[in-house]
């Protein structure tokens, strides 16, 4: 059956974040230790998402893909962090990992790009894991390029480099 995408609801929240979990394990596992990948648990992430939407929801857009019912990916995007009027930031794709090669990753991207040039962005930004060399091959895929900006951040105890991606939409 096809995937269909949904706009998402505060329903839709707790279980975005265990989904999140699972799809950061999956995608992190063969390059980050067992240690930061074991917090936050699937229920700490889910309030995680109740807590960020709260926030962000008048200025953000999360979109959920579905496949026979069943909730099996998302995307988060809002403005640019850097806070560039014209470009929009893709905070996130993620799947169950059991949909991966199967369109849905696709599906969300050209989603969000359609959701980012009606809201009348001209560009758009993402930050990727720069060992994630899966996720960079889909983004280099779909049209987005380095830009040379990198940044640190933390998985648990584990620091990780972040690289920036960019693409006109």
């Amino acid at each position: 059956m096809t995937v269909a995408l949904r706009p998402a609801t505060e329903d839709d929240l707790m279980a975005v974040g265990a989904l999140h979990q699972r799809s950061r394990v999956a995608a992190y596992g063969s390059f980050l230790p067992a240690a930061a990948l074991a917090e936050p648990t699937p229920e700490a992430m889910g309030r995680y998402w109740v807590e960020r939407w709260r926030w962000e929801r008048d200025d953000h857009r999360m979109t959920v893909a579905e496949r026979d019912g069943q909730r099996v990916g998302f995307s988060y995007l809002g403005p640019d962090d850097e806070d560039d009027p014209a470009t929009g930031l893709l905070n996130a794709i993620h799947l169950e990992p059991d949909e991966r090669g199967r369109g849905t990753g696709r599906a969300l991207m050209v989603d969000a790009l359609g959701a980012m040039r009606a809201h009348g962005w001209v560009r758009a930004v993402l930050w990727v894991l720069e060992r994630n060399t899966a996720a960079r091959r889909f983004y280099e895929r779909g049209g987005w390029t380095a830009t040379g900006a990198r940044r640190d951040d933390r998985i648990g105890p584990a620091i990780v480099s972040q690289l920036r991606y960019a693409r006109e939409i």
